[in-house]
């Protein structure tokens, strides 16, 4: 199959159909352009400073931060592809027509992927051949340019040659918050306006009408369907309810604010904004007309909406385990469908790997005689319409599709795969210091959600990643003597309600009285650009909110007709979160891990939070998890009944009773933490489905464990273990053993099925499992064939095993609970092809209990009924051996049937990771890894 240029989520910001011609004349243009335009930031950073003002500055940086820097040399961080995310329209053009990259927008990619082959026998002092050095502040010689924002003499904005990360330096608290926005403004500024719009639900208004951008507006703003008063007084309410701290974060948030702003007029005089408003017609280029919208308070919350739902908001889905639930029913009656719809869901598998070693945390009892759950009728449940009145190319046949597709490739890698941790204690490392490696899996995108900056100033002392337009505060990162880090835990804050509708369908029955719903709309319209050719068109998108939250689907439960509606904790609450953040940068607070639990437990997302400092470790689960009513099933609908809701549930507010801080999964010093979004402790549900007895957990479990037991563990050796695991197919460690003992139960005589599972049997044993490159560089696996076999193999015996018991109904059923697969390449997987994270989500648990039953191994917390072959061992193993076959003859062209980034059959490609532009800088794909893509390294020497 012929390459084709890269048409990613968004591309049509960068690549619409007629650019190409455009390109034609790049360079014309270019020259142009750089003769109306100075320098961007990001060169301007790559220019040496100069005067004597600007290096006593950068000097004066370097050795206050030092001063207080407890890390010995010994953080480091990475974040790809780089800090740059802005371009000058010249900077664009080029990118386009010859691949130039501005500076710093792509020179910590290299290094992020090298680790994949450079990895093995890893020392302390090659660490930062792969990392960033985190320390504080600029080493001497090492100042790129130094910056007084808007001519301010109460901050400075340094930025080293290396990497141009920002270190913004304060003497006042204002300006110290002035240059974090003034920062954050000259590195996402584009990205920045971008999803303030996708949090209103204006995307395509202002980027173009692109299939994506229509998916990624409809697919926000129907979960967050907020006003503009709404939006402004979500802040105001947060800061209300915290006191000084409150007054604080908003003086904190008005001079950030300020800082964006001067940049923007900063940039708009200077004509070095970014070239995305010239090409999607906000901007001219020759005669510099239009605008670039100042942000407000509002557009951070649209902003904080986004990155919350994608990934602090666990649960939901409880339509769909209804309808699973009342498919096993229907099959095995209701008691033992009950039973098999349990054993599938795995609410607290006992053989589930753990963050939380000890200890019970019970949330979300299993009740023996749930209370008002609200199960929808046989064919009755529809979902509820978002758009309506489509005209012009919104009105194509195709385009709901297509709208809802490229929405689902956007943003499918940063929601499914998110984030790792690997913690020991001091007892066990080398150094007698606690070493940690983590950071979040925010998915790839160009340019990067995150960005790094340090942040110095009065009762702020910081380095590390914050959310583009969210970074008053490093939210993720180092402080003087400790670091932190999270990932996403999803425990069940989510639930879905049953309103009786009265009167008509826009009525319902609101504790006794009919009640109107409230009606919400955004009327979008576009037209072509340079960047985005789709032809004009327009469409209103519209949701119904109840007191229950935005209407989802429409039922009927017992005949009667109902809507369902979805109510989380953190609705009309997208700013509670900023006390947490404002605590965890200040030093005079955050002195030891129990104060660090205190600031996290302001946290009101969904999050596993991990803590280091020279003598201790520690861990704590965010979140405001509600209290619920006694006996309900939160699995499940409820009827939107009084009897029901949270308890001391206020509706005008969304406040409820939470789950006291004690009840929060929670220790000190444990021997070692792991966490890849797995079950936080024992009798603490997951949300998600697919916690059992293999989870990609236990790739870190079972390396960080084996380290802990040897002893002397260091930096390096923690790097390699998580280095290493993000290479492993799952599959392959942990199931695959299995599936070949029961093929190997009997002499495997055909020759088709001997020579893939000799070739299986060689990639355990010499390549350990993992996808990796024969060399560096090669773009070819080791073991390709074995890998190919197993990527073909397994949807296949998934299918074979589990359909004939279950029947096609319920199998399909529970495949939308959990979906089969989450290979490197499984583009038919819930995150997507080129997205890097993989096997969080898939049935490896079920084959792997069920394939140990057939084998009569003993197995906790098994399934209700054994499946392969019927439970019988010669036709279980007829049934794989068939499969096995079928799969080793599927050539590399099915297997991997390419894509625009790939031709059909390149197995490393179909891997590799690609960073999906949101702008209009593109780069090149990079090997797989299954790792964070912001990471720390750290251990630090001494304490405050």
């Amino acid at each position: 199959m012929p390459r084709r240029n890269p048409r990613n989520a968004l591309d049509r910001l960068r690549t619409p159909r007629g650019l190409h011609g455009f390109l034609k004349a790049a360079s014309v243009c270019a020259l142009l352009t750089g003769l109306l335009s100075p320098l961007s930031p990001a060169a301007a950073a790559a220019t040496p400073a100069t005067g004597t003002a600007a290096e006593e500055s950068a000097e004066v940086t370097a050795a206050g931060a030092a001063a207080n820097d407890h890390c010995g040399g010994q953080c480091s961080d990475i974040l790809p592809p780089g800090q740059n995310g802005n371009a000058t329209l010249a900077q664009i053009l080029l990118n386009q027509a010859f691949g130039a990259q501005p500076a710093h927008a792509e020179d910590q990619l290299g290094p992020y992927a090298n680790l994949a082959t450079g990895h093995p026998g890893l020392t302390n002092d090659k660490i930062n051949t792969f990392f960033n050095d985190a320390s504080f502040g600029v080493p001497d010689g090492q100042a790129a340019s130094t910056v007084r924002p808007a001519g301010r003499d109460d901050v400075t904005i340094v930025r080293d040659k290396k990497t141009g990360v920002p270190h913004i330096t304060g003497t006042t608290r204002y300006g110290t918050e002035f240059g974090a926005g003034y920062a954050a403004a000259q590195d996402r500024l584009w990205l920045m306006d971008l999803f303030r719009h996708v949090g209103r639900g204006q995307l395509t208004p202002f980027a173009g009408g692109a299939p994506a951008n229509q998916g990624l507006e409809q697919q926000f703003w129907r979960g967050a369907p907020y006003t503009e008063a709404d939006l402004e007084a979500q802040i105001e309410s947060a800061a209300a309810k915290a006191g000084e701290r409150g007054d604080l974060a908003l003086a904190d948030v008005d001079a950030y604010l300020a800082g964006v702003n001067a940049y923007i007029d900063a940039s708009d005089r200077g004509r070095y904004f970014p070239g995305e408003y010239v090409l999607t017609g906000h901007k001219d280029a020759i005669t510099n007309a239009g605008t670039i919208e100042h942000f407000e308070r509002a557009d951070l919350i649209a902003l904080a909406s986004v990155i919350g739902s994608l990934f602090g908001a666990g649960g939901g889905g409880e339509v769909d385990n209804a309808l699973s639930l009342l498919a096993a029913q229907e099959k095995y009656g209701v008691a033992e469908g009950t039973e098999v719809w349990e054993s599938f869901r795995q609410r607290n598998d006992p053989e589930a790997v753990l963050t939380q070693q000890d200890g019970s945390f019970p949330y979300l009892p299993t009740p023996d005689d749930p209370q008002g759950r609200a199960l929808p009728d046989a064919g009755s449940v529809e979902a509820e319409p978002l758009v309506y009145d489509r005209t012009g190319s919104a009105a194509d046949a195709d385009a709901t599709g297509a709208s809802s597709t490229a929405a689902q490739t956007a943003t499918a890698s940063a929601r499914r795969g998110m984030s790792n941790a690997l913690v020991v204690s001091g007892a066990h490392t080398d150094s007698g210091h606690p070493v940690a490696v983590f950071g979040p899996q925010t998915g790839y995108f160009a340019p990067q959600l995150l960005m790094l900056q340090e942040i110095q100033g009065p009762g702020i002392s910081a380095r590390g990643a914050s959310f583009a337009g969210l970074s008053m505060y490093v939210e993720l990162g180092r402080g003087q003597d400790y670091a932190w880090s999270a990932t996403t835990s999803g425990q069940d804050i989510i639930d879905t309600y049953a309103v009786e509708l009265c009167r008509d369908d826009f009525h319902y029955l609101y504790r006794g009285t009919c009640t109107p719903m409230e009606k919400v709309e955004r009327e979008n319209a576009w037209k072509p650009t340079v960047a985005d050719s789709t032809a004009a068109g327009s469409y209103t998108m519209r949701v119904w909110r109840t007191k229950y939250g935005p209407v989802e689907y429409r039922a009927t439960v017992g005949g009667k007709k109902v809507a369902y509606t979805t109510l989380r904790s953190s609705y009309l609450h997208e700013a509670d979160s900023i006390i947490g953040f404002q605590m965890l940068n200040d030093p005079d607070y955050l002195d030891g891990p129990e104060r660090f639990q205190g600031a996290v437990q302001h946290i009101n997302y969904t999050f596993n939070w991990f803590y280091a400092d020279s003598e201790h470790t520690a861990y704590y689960n965010s979140g405001d998890n509600p209290v619920r009513a006694d006996g309900v099933d939160a699995e499940f609908p409820l009827w939107a009944r009084q009897a029901y809701e949270w308890q001391d549930w206020d509706p005008d507010g969304n406040t409820a009773r939470y789950t006291a801080a004690p009840a929060h999964p929670q220790s000190v010093d444990q021997d070692y933490y792991i966490s890849w979004n797995n079950k936080q402790a024992a009798d603490y549900p997951a949300a998600s489905w697919g916690n059992g007895s293999v989870h990609r957990g236990d790739l870190l479990d079972d390396r960080v464990q084996e380290l802990v037991a040897e002893g002397g563990v260091t930096r390096a050796a923690l790097v390699e273990a998580m280095a290493e695991a993000g290479l492993a197919d799952l599959r392959a460690e942990d199931v695959l053993p299995g599936l070949l003992k029961v093929v190997e139960s009997a002499p495997v005589t055909d020759p088709a099925a001997k020579t893939a599972v000799d070739g299986l049997k060689a990639w355990l044993s010499e390549g350990g499992g993992l996808r990796t490159e024969t060399s560096a560089g090669s773009k070819k696996y080791a073991h390709a064939d074995a890998i190919r076999t197993l990527d073909a193999w397994w949807p296949l015996l998934v299918r074979a095993q589990f359909e004939p018991g279950l029947g096609s109904g319920l199998y399909t059923a529970f495949t939308r609970n959990l979906p089969v697969d989450e290979s490197p390449s499984a583009a038919h997987g819930p995150t997507g092809a080129h997205a890097g994270s993989a096997f969080q989500y898939g049935w490896w648990s079920y084959v792997d209990k069920d394939i140990r039953a057939v084998l009569g191994e003993p197995v906790k917390g098994p399934l209700a009924h054994t499946y392969c072959g019927d439970g019988d061992l010669a036709a279980c193993r007829d049934t794989l051996v068939t499969t096995l076959k079928e799969a080793a003859g599927r050539p590399a062209g099915q297997v991997y049937p390419g894509d625009e980034n790939c031709s059909a059959g390149d197995q490393w490609c179909a891997d590799s990771v690609i960073h999906r532009t949101l702008g209009g800088i593109k780069h090149g794909g990079i090997g797989w890894q299954n790792r964070p893509t912001y990471q720390q390294v750290v251990e630090f020497t001494s304490h405050r």
